[in-house]
């Protein structure tokens, strides 16, 4: 809505009417030595200055438009079709919140619908709500899931190491306080390790597919022995990913989650982003966030409705699982019509072109002297590269030819100190990968001079 400013007279009527007589007394219940610290702010402009000083803050920031990007790590540099966001700015879609009378709007409901089909079947789960934050907070919901499913008697959670450190981070935030156990991901843990940690007490095992570091590991045999011992396997995925190998359900996972960004989302200097959460159908009625089923309404049309859980299972906190009683539903709407546009055809060529422009970039850099590409698993569109100089060093220097370099690995990894995971996506011509391979052969030479 408009600003709209109050004048001192009428600030001092409200005030009167609520019983008070300055806007301090509002704060008495606040302790007096936390109630009014120094802030030391700057003196206060006008619009006319405001409006100048965020102008110039906007402008020194670099376009992403005007480099080659290589760099992923959980954020993506897709194509979007600009139906997408023509859709998005359209009046009855734009706002991110989900009515309080959803019933009421259909339109919205569809779409949601719609957006839980599409992933579920991108997954091979049996149903999807309508989405988290980001994908680590489905991944700290995804345990709350799966201690509820053991009906807490179970207090121990595997996490892979190969799980984004950030996720993982959260994870330990969302859950502290408890007596909760997360283990495995403090080490170099690869699956056999994981799975010899498994035991009575485990509620839950969480793998990435890819991992972290863009990789394919080996799940055979992984889902019979989580699940031989009473816990539940949780797969966090790339969507992209998905539409070229076999979807986590054909993997026997239980639950699926992770960072729906790369369908149909910017990277956005880091947000909003969409989590999105899919589970088999016996787990449905203990996931947070929001559920539309389809049905008919009393004249056999077809209807929209919210289903399996109540809204007030959020609100009552005392019965909830969660505090997540909303989504991000306008980048959920963003993801629906990313994959409506696409299809099922277009989306594998879109991971066809991210899995060979990446392999062809491996190649190129691992033919650099001192460079050595990781070549031991197969790999989607993120690879792990050993550099002969810092990372940091060789990013500082790729940057000046307009290339955004991989990400520091040694920042979470010691063990891979001097490590870049570099990303390509179908936005990369083979031009701007060639042009990385030129520059970081010249790189170490420039560092050192």
């Amino acid at each position: 809505m408009s600003y709209v400013p109050h004048t001192d007279a009428e600030r001092q009527q409200m005030l009167a009417a609520i019983g008070v007589t300055t806007i301090e007394d509002l704060f008495e219940a606040v302790p007096a030595s936390h109630r009014f610290p120094s802030l030391n702010l700057p003196a206060p402009m006008s619009e006319i200055e405001t409006a100048a000083e965020l102008q110039a803050l906007a402008e020194a920031n670099e376009h992403a438009g005007d480099f080659a990007i290589f760099r992923g790590a959980g954020a993506y540099h897709h194509f979007i079709p600009a139906a997408v966001n023509h859709v998005l700015l359209r009046g009855e879609f734009y706002t991110a919140y989900t009515p309080y009378q959803p019933e009421v709007s259909q339109g919205t409901l569809q779409a949601i619908f719609e957006y839980q089909s599409m992933i579920s079947t991108l997954t091979g789960m049996d149903a999807a709500n309508a989405s988290h934050y980001d994908g680590a907070t489905s991944l700290a919901e995804a345990v709350t899931v799966a201690l509820e499913a053991t009906r807490r008697k179970r207090n121990k959670i595997i996490l892979s190491p190969a799980i984004h450190p950030q996720y993982r981070a959260v994870v330990r935030t969302y859950h502290q306080g408890g007596n909760l156990k997360i283990v495995g991901d403090a080490g170099r843990a690869d699956i056999p390790d994981l799975l010899d940690m498994v035991d009575e007490n485990t509620a839950m095992l969480a793998v990435a597919y890819p991992n972290f570091f863009g990789q394919i590991d080996d799940f055979a045999g992984l889902a019979q022995k989580v699940h031989d011992a009473g816990a539940l396997l949780v797969m966090v995925a790339n969507p992209m990913a998905l539409a070229l190998f076999k979807t986590p359900g054909e993997l026997g996972a239980d639950i699926v989650v992770g960072e729906g960004q790369p369908l149909g989302i910017p990277m956005s200097f880091g947000g909003p982003y969409l989590g999105f959460f899919a589970t088999r159908e016996h787990y449905v009625r203990r996931i947070a966030g929001r559920v539309v089923g389809e049905t008919v309404d009393q004249d056999g049309k077809r209807a929209y409705v919210m289903t399996l859980r109540p809204r007030e299972q959020d609100i009552r906190r005392e019965k909830a699982t969660s505090n997540i009683c909303t989504n991000q539903g306008l980048m959920a709407l963003a993801a629906c019509v990313y994959l409506s546009l696409m299809g099922k055809c277009g989306l594998r060529t879109v991971a066809e072109l991210c899995y060979h422009k990446a392999h062809y970039a491996a190649r190129q850099l691992d033919a650099l002297d001192g460079f050595q590409v990781d070549m031991s698993k197969p790999f989607f569109n993120e690879f792990v590269v050993k550099c002969p100089q810092p990372v940091q060093a060789i990013n500082d220097a790729l940057i000046e030819k307009g290339i955004i370099g991989g990400y520091d690995l040694g920042q979470d990894y010691p063990h891979l100190r001097n490590h870049m995971l570099v990303a390509v996506t179908e936005m990369n011509r083979k031009e701007e990968i060639d042009a990385l391979a030129a520059a970081l052969k010249e790189a170490p030479e420039e560092i050192r001079s």
